[in-house]
């Protein structure tokens, strides 16, 4: 981001995020920092260190050291160390059919982000992913706790799509996705249909492309690049017992994860295959 404050506050979040996935605790965090202080000073880099040491202060860990050292290219991200109880690891697998899939932020930081490059994205919607990215999924983690989940992972890199590839096949059974209720940050389906993405998002795409069923329809395109979409600090994707969906939205909701929102459900096949309908 071009705020160094926000970028600190981005990279700690989503380097924390491993350890809430995972049903973990966050104990420590350290600073890894390359940085052009030579050429750029001082001051971007304290804006860097302080939204990074927020965000590590609000998860509850230390922040305790960390390493710095002179480079061309700006780089800030932190190694978190966390604790979890055996029983209570969140594992990629372990689910059943029936369960429900819930995703807790909306998508569509690598679309905005590459828009926000040739400076083609509204004010209102760079705010809008700001506030999500910077977002702890502490919270989510918590009510994920509360309503029994076993089965979590985070979006991130790989896309919706990558990341329910990867949580199916652990699981070893098939998963739908229901289109219309996939949350998304305000302008990121227009920018996609402006072909405004990233290019992981294909590679993603390109990954899962023969895992997929779709039912055809005008914007199947475009919805394959907004659900493969690199994420970057996005939120938790978690299987849900379907008698506890309903208080899983509402606990969320009651945490400010507003876009918490029921996206799919594994179901009885044990091909892999997902279903986007």
């Amino acid at each position: 981001m071009d705020d160094p404050y926000y970028y600190g506050q981005i990279a700690a979040v989503n380097a924390l995020s491993d350890v809430y996935a995972m049903g973990g605790r966050p104990l420590t965090a350290m600073n890894i920092v390359c940085f052009p202080c030579r050429k750029l000073g001082t001051d971007i880099l304290v804006e860097i260190l302080r939204g990074g040491a927020e965000k590590v202060s609000e998860a509850g860990a230390l922040l305790v050291g960390g390493h710095t050292i002179n480079d061309d290219e700006p780089k800030y991200g932190l190694a978190v160390t966390g604790v979890a109880a055996p029983g209570d690891i969140f594992r990629k697998g372990g689910f059943k059919p029936g369960d429900q899939l819930i995703l807790t932020k909306p998508l569509g930081s690598g679309i905005i982000t590459t828009a926000h490059k040739g400076d083609l994205v509204h004010p209102n919607s760079l705010e809008e992913m700001i506030h999500w990215m910077t977002t702890l999924n502490k919270y989510a983690a918590d009510v994920a706790r509360t309503v029994g989940v076993k089965t979590c992972t985070d979006i991130t890199g790989f896309g919706l799509l990558g990341h329910v590839n990867e949580m199916i096949g652990e699981g070893g059974f098939d998963s739908i996705i229901y289109l219309d209720s996939i949350p998304l940050v305000n302008g990121v389906m227009d920018l996609a249909e402006q072909g405004l993405v990233p290019g992981g998002a294909k590679s993603n795409r390109e990954y899962v492309l023969e895992k997929l069923v779709t039912t055809g329809g005008t914007n199947i395109d475009i919805w394959l690049d907004i659900l493969c979409d690199p994420q970057t600090s996005g939120g938790l994707l978690m299987a849900v017992d379907k008698e506890k969906t309903e208080e899983a939205i509402r606990l969320l909701k009651d945490k400010g994860l507003t876009h918490s929102a029921v996206v799919g459900e594994i179901s009885e096949g044990r091909t892999g295959m997902i279903t986007l309908r």
